[in-house]
């Protein structure tokens, strides 16, 4: 039976940071495919993704407006 991943959401968040960057070590990606939790990953991303596109559209309407 495989242990439990240990990652803290900070860990998780950082990690798709530099996702999103397109940015990322080799060795740390290695750490981080066996620490992190894939479902934090999931929800972290796309909390992250909606984040954007808010700040995007909040972006355009300040601009427009």
């Amino acid at each position: 039976m495989a242990s439990p991943r240990k990652g803290s959401i900070l860990q998780t968040a950082r990690a798709v940071a530099w996702a999103f960057l397109g940015v990322r070590k080799n060795s740390a990606y290695q750490q981080d495919l066996g620490r992190l939790n894939p479902l934090h990953v999931i929800v972290v991303a796309l909390v992250a993704a909606l984040l954007f596109v808010l700040a995007l559209v909040g972006l355009v309407h300040w601009v427009v407006n």
